[in-house]
């Protein structure tokens, strides 16, 4: 016997599970369309003029104990005094440790929050905050606004925004946007795994392994991202 649809638990399944039973539908898709069209809208008024900016990408889930946080805040730090807004998330963990080293700096430090099951709460160091309700639209204005994207230890979500960026690049979607992976200690198997097994395998050209870069330097992460955003028009502090 099914079981009555169930409410949607956020914007996105509403969307994802139209055309399913199982789910309640709550709008029709024109107010859909109307919906996401005011979202991207809403991003783009918001971020338009925040200047060159770096996206920061890491886990809602380390400690402010842990060593991997005073390392995001410490390279967020660097990022501010180059002249490049900080751009996270906006929740709590490695994210919120970026937004505060941004704002120690006297950088844009800027959230993008979004509307999850079980609620996110944007952290107190955001200056700019954002709340989207639909995941592709956030990703958007993460690549949009960014001259590089920084990928700090993180799960699933981070490893979702690194390879959407990798394949990005590799298909000519966005060009001359570096890829950096912050810690050998942690993003060092991965890269390996990369290069041992895709790249042996003919599931990636060299030309792909070498989109990214690993670094565990502030000063060098600064100079990737100051020599993109030369080469991509964006004068850094403007």
């Amino acid at each position: 016997m099914a079981l009555p649809p169930r409410q949607p638990t956020s914007n996105d399944e509403e969307l994802f599970s139209a055309e399913l039973g199982s789910v309640v539908a709550l709008r029709s898709d024109r107010e859909r369309i109307a919906l996401i069209a005011a979202e991207l809208a809403y991003g783009f008024e918001a971020l338009g003029a925040i200047g060159p900016a770096v996206s920061v990408f890491g886990s809602a889930r380390t400690r402010t104990t842990d060593v991997a946080y005073e390392r995001a805040r410490a390279l967020a730090r660097s990022l501010a005094a180059a002249g490049f807004a900080v751009i996270t998330g906006g929740g709590g963990g490695s994210m919120e440790a970026a937004n505060r080293g941004a704002q120690e700096a006297g950088g844009r430090s800027i959230g993008l929050n979004i509307e999850l099951p079980h609620e996110q709460v944007a952290n107190p160091y955001v200056d700019l905050g954002l709340e989207f309700h639909y995941f592709f639209v956030r990703k958007l204005m993460f690549v949009r606004y960014a001259s590089a994207f920084v990928v700090l230890p993180g799960g699933l979500g981070t490893l979702d925004e690194l390879f959407e960026a990798l394949t990005l690049i590799q298909t000519g979607k966005i060009s001359h946007f570096p890829v950096i992976l912050y810690g050998s200690d942690y993003w060092g198997g991965l890269r390996d795994w990369v290069q041992e097994t895709l790249l042996a395998r003919g599931n990636v050209s060299t030309e792909d392994l070498s989109l990214l870069s690993l670094v565990d330097e502030p000063d060098e992460v600064c100079r990737i991202v100051g020599a993109a955003a030369a080469v991509q028009g964006r004068q850094a502090g403007s």
